[in-house]
């Protein structure tokens, strides 16, 4: 089973990278979707105090339920019950917990490509089989309502993701509604990965809930709240999945870190520090958005939200692999290869992270620029 799981290649990028700084070099980490800001100054003075105080143990905050439940009466009108939400050890944890629990082995699941390495592999690793759409700019690389009704025989679930990894696209409200009731009809469950909600940079992201109460939806306080490290987040389960939702992560995570659970609750209400974030992630957008077309990098996904930008550069390379492997050993940019993310088209495609600092964004903007310009000009002359 595990042999079927491809490996994640963005890691693999990591590790030269990290290799490359020990040597001694500067290197700039934009291959990751890793915040480079920490936990908030009010969640890390909870998370202190908690440690004095508490010996924790295996436990679900219920309070922290009933915050998350609120927050989706505020945020999307949505009426959730707290019984709805599985705390889980992040947000990879909720996946395999939301699949694991509602599809069978050989069951077929639908998603976009480009799309999240992990939703394929967790899906092959669960004998299950991804159902893989191929999803470019004429559908700004979202899976649509209408790709879904064209699917003969119907799959038993598809996972959305708005905004999308890799690409930061965001869905439309009516081809949410379209997705949802085509799903309806044709008795497909359907998954949204809501990781990224928060961070948009045109309207804000609309949860599936508000057309499919049925969905189960993931999210985690790792983008946002800037909480990668203390590996939590939730999965809000349909009524009726609720109870083989807790079977699962009873048996194969126990429960969520006590001392993650703690610190989150205060997270929730420290927005004036996460909006500031949000705020230097737009700031990045603006310049790395300004600076492509220097690049020569003209073709590429629109960025709504989350932080990336997903970038054509096939006309420089069909081995996205070996150019970012060149891109960080020339410049010590490291960026993550479009074959992550599509196996097939990603050999012409690279993801650029722009959630690193502001004076690091422009610091590899500056490297690049260079770099860039000469593989242009090698290209030109080939």
């Amino acid at each position: 089973m595990s042999s079927r799981v491809e490996q994640f290649q963005a890691i693999s990028l990591s590790h030269l990278a990290h290799r490359l700084k020990a040597e001694g070099r500067s290197v700039i980490h934009m291959e990751f979707g890793q915040p480079s800001t920490g936990a908030p100054r009010a969640a890390i003075e909870t998370a202190h105090r908690v440690l004095d105080s508490d010996g924790m143990g295996y436990w679900e905050s219920e309070p922290l339920k009933a915050r998350i439940a609120r927050h989706y009466a505020e945020a999307y009108g949505v009426v959730v019950d707290p019984s709805q939400l599985v705390l889980t050890c992040g947000a990879s944890a909720a996946l395999v917990l939301a699949l694991a629990s509602t599809f069978a082995p050989g069951d077929r699941v639908a998603l976009a490509r480009p799309g999240y390495v992990a939703y394929r592999n967790t899906l092959r690793a669960l004998n299950m089989v991804p159902v893989e759409i191929e999803c470019g700019p004429e559908t700004r690389f979202q899976i649509t309502a209408a790709q879904i009704a064209a699917l003969d025989p119907p799959p038993a679930g598809v996972i959305v993701a708005s905004p999308a990894n890799p690409t930061g696209t965001i869905i439309e409200p009516r081809e949410m509604a379209a997705i949802a009731e085509v799903c309806r009809a044709r008795d497909i469950r359907i998954l949204s990965d809501e990781i990224y909600h928060g961070i948009s940079y045109v309207a804000p992201a609309r949860s599936m809930l508000e057309f499919e109460p049925n969905a189960l939806v993931i999210n985690s306080f790792s983008k946002y709240f800037s909480m990668v490290g203390w590996r939590l987040g939730w999965l809000l389960t349909p009524m009726d999945r609720r109870h083989s939702a807790r079977a699962y992560v009873s048996n194969m995570f126990l429960t969520a870190p006590s001392l993650s659970q703690h610190a989150a609750l205060t997270a929730m209400d420290c927005r004036e520090e996460l909006e500031a974030n949000v705020d230097v992630y737009r700031a990045n957008r603006a310049l790395v958005l300004e600076a492509l077309p220097r690049l020569g990098l003209r073709s590429i996904a629109p960025p709504d939200g989350a932080f990336y930008v997903y970038a054509n550069v096939g006309h420089l390379t069909d081995d996205s692999m070996e150019f970012c492997k060149q891109l960080l050993r020339d410049t010590g940019v490291a960026t993550a290869p479009g074959v992550d993310f599509d196996p097939v088209e990603g050999r012409h495609f690279i993801r650029i992270s722009f959630a690193v600092s502001t004076a690091e964004v422009e610091e590899a903007l500056r490297r690049m620029t260079p770099w860039f310009a000469a593989r242009m000009a090698e290209a030109a002359v080939s």
